[in-house]
């Protein structure tokens, strides 16, 4: 359906504010003056893998989706999805004179409280944790993951160095996880880089150090490039034509979205998870999951959202209970009840500002928006991941940056080489590594 209006909303220019909830964990999430225009992709690319793909925002004003909240300067109004879980409505805003138009494109509730903007967002979460019957989340464990050093040329002797450096500073981490580049290509999760030689052998090594395996993959992608692609390209979700729905290009490479609806690609999810646990692995970090969630036409008929929550609980069902799910690159409001800890936010980096200007892709400027803009779910939905602390000495604003993992962290995680660390980065890395906040919500 198309966008109807659902509100008219009388407002003071100078006071009013616009909270936007973006789509996924790297869309950008905060609230803004409601004369201003929220922040945009710099290009289409970055509209694929950053923002809802299908439902660019307009040129000007506001786009929540599922989540938009109107604070005129007296009350507060939320708009917002009934139940997120089954379908997210993407929901505009836009200022004319003294009043704001509200409009949606499915169905939405309109909640209005008397409490500022932050209260009445934690009213709105708390209120769908009880109608959806969310499980109170569990504790986080502490974690060194391989990405923000090494990326995507992580080698099994990177893992074993600083397994070692752990023991000789005497670190509280309870997680090493091994980050993307262990794999043989995005999608082929049953073969090895040439830098890995046995990942059961490494997990044996973390295991056998008293830490737990942790590993990183994203499951409902496949790249160009990829065996999985070219051996099974009725895997992929596909247009009305035929052709097969991008999901947007990295790695140097296209990349699309697994049709999870297909008995066959359950049965390799489950081929994938089930191998990973038995190798020893407990902890998993998934990516890029709004890949599953892109529209287009699948096998069952399923609607995205629909199709991509039987994913993640094909995933949850394969890990087991005991395990631990980190959602990434995922489309938040879907997500609800079914990981332990979500990214709220863009990555980090070691540069404040993000290279390209979108503040969707890797800065500590457009990390932290989001991470403020999302703090009310923590201890609610799940634990808050706001990206790693890294604190070498080439990181500009490192303390600034430590401040905001202090604040807002809720799962505490270091990424740097430690063998890099300076005094203040090892003494910030090891005060934030023992001073885990509980998930319950924060003050």
């Amino acid at each position: 359906m198309g966008f109807e209006d659902v509100a008219q909303i009388p407002v003071d220019p100078a006071r009013g504010q616009i909270y936007e909830h973006g789509w996924q964990s790297r869309s950008p999430t905060t609230s803004y003056p409601v004369n201003l225009t929220s922040a945009r992709p710099v290009n289409d690319r970055r509209r694929r893998m950053r923002y809802r793909p299908e439902t660019p925002a307009p040129s000007t004003g506001f786009q929540g989706e599922g989540l938009l909240v109107v604070d005129n300067g007296d009350r507060v109004q939320v708009i917002s999805a009934a139940d997120p879980t089954s379908a997210v409505p993407s929901i505009r805003a836009g200022l004319t004179g003294r009043s704001v138009t509200v409009s949606a494109d499915g169905p939405v509730d309109v909640l209005t409280v008397g409490e500022p903007l932050g209260p009445a967002l934690a009213t709105w979460a708390d209120g769908l944790v009880d109608r959806l019957g969310t499980a109170v989340p569990r504790p986080a464990p502490t974690v060194w993951s391989s990405w923000h050093h090494y990326s995507t040329k992580v080698r099994e002797a990177d893992i074993d160095e600083n397994l070692v450096a752990l023991a000789r500073l005497e670190l509280p981490v309870d997680v090493v996880q091994i980050d993307d580049g262990w794999q043989t290509e995005v999608g082929d999760w049953l073969g090895l880089s040439s830098r890995f030689t046995s990942l059961e052998a490494v997990a044996d090594r973390i295991r056998g150090a008293g830490r737990d395996a942790g590993i990183w993959l994203a499951p409902f992608l496949a790249g160009s490039r990829s065996a999985l692609a070219a051996g099974h390209p009725d895997w992929l979700i596909r247009t009305p034509d035929g052709s097969p729905v991008p999901a947007g290009r990295n790695w140097n490479q296209d990349l699309f979205g697994l049709d999870v609806t297909r008995p066959a690609v359950r049965e390799h999810l489950r081929a994938v998870f089930g191998r990973l646990r038995h190798l020893g692995f407990s902890y998993f970090k998934i990516d890029v999951l709004y890949a599953g969630a892109l529209p287009g036409v699948r096998h069952t008929g399923h609607g995205p959202i629909a199709a991509y929550r039987q994913g993640l609980e094909l995933i949850r069902d394969t890990i087991g209970p005991d395990s631990y799910l980190v959602g990434c690159g995922a489309p938040i409001l879907p997500s609800i009840g079914l990981v332990d800890a979500m990214r709220v936010s863009a990555d980090t980096a070691p540069t404040y500002e993000p290279g390209d200007g979108d503040l969707g892709g890797p800065s500590q400027r457009g990390a932290t928006i989001s991470i403020v803009g999302r703090a009310w779910q923590h201890g609610r939905f799940w634990v808050n991941d706001s990206d790693c602390l890294i604190a070498h000495p080439a990181v500009e604003r490192r303390t600034e940056w430590a401040d905001v993992v202090t604040r807002y962290g809720g799962l505490r995680a270091s990424s740097d080489r430690l063998a890099d660390l300076d005094d203040w980065g090892l003494a910030a890395t090891r005060r934030l590594l023992s001073d885990v906040p509980p998930p319950k919500p924060f003050a």
